[in-house]
């Protein structure tokens, strides 16, 4: 089992919206029990779905909000929009200058992270490590709810671990009771759920089923 001890751990729930209403009602299950939610951020273009890609509003903050920026373009919408979050999750994948993205979202004094598909290893980001601070393993390919979770990602996040003890390792995709032990044993410490969480029967039921998995490892 890796420590991760000095990072504090996370559920984070994953919204997809198509519209308002669809964010509103989504928010408005779990924004009383969590401290962080991920808006997914899609433009039917990098990822083949749409998911909040309109100026959506949200509720007063009584929790932070990072925006999981699954576009083509993400230095146009971190233009328009990085008033309305807390951090920028940027996918390695899209076509974007890291050094400028990086530097105008921290000049903001916002958090910023990159993100890798299943697909693309570590040894992409490592030069930008010491600038960002965390990063995002996707856990399935990414933009849908549902996605089947991708054990061999165990190893990526591992591996990250090691190479750099103190950082924020998040990861995302099929993270339900069965998964989440994995990840958190492999060095994970901020945890997204999407459907999991969001479909279930009972929220706070579910939520309370992840916590008790990760904090009954340490």
């Amino acid at each position: 089992m890796v420590n991760t001890m000095q990072q504090k751990k996370e559920i984070i729930p994953a919204i997809i919206a198509k519209n308002q209403e669809e964010l509103n009602a989504n928010i408005s299950k779990v924004i009383d029990q969590v401290d962080i939610i991920q808006l997914d951020i899609m433009d039917n273009q990098f990822v083949p779905n749409t998911s909040l890609y309109f100026d959506f509003k949200l509720p007063n903050k009584s929790c932070l909000y990072e925006a999981h920026l699954m576009v083509s373009k993400p230095e146009e919408w971190v233009k328009k929009y990085i008033a309305k979050v807390d951090t920028i999750l940027i996918h390695h994948e899209s076509n974007y200058n890291a050094k400028s993205l990086i530097s105008t979202v921290k000049e903001q004094g916002k958090r910023i992270g990159l993100v890798l598909n299943p697909e693309t290893p570590i040894s992409e980001i490592e030069a930008f490590l010491n600038d960002i601070d965390q990063v995002l393993i996707m856990t399935v390919k990414p933009g849908f709810y549902g996605s089947p979770f991708l054990p061999d990602m165990i190893e990526k996040i591992s591996y990250l671990r090691s190479l750099k003890p103190e950082i924020d390792i998040e990861v995302d995709g099929g993270i339900t009771d069965k998964t989440i032990k994995m990840v958190n044993d492999a060095g994970a410490n901020m945890f997204v759920s999407g459907s999991y969480l969001i479909k279930a029967g009972d929220v706070s039921a579910s939520l309370l089923s992840l916590k008790k998995i990760i904090n009954s490892s340490d």
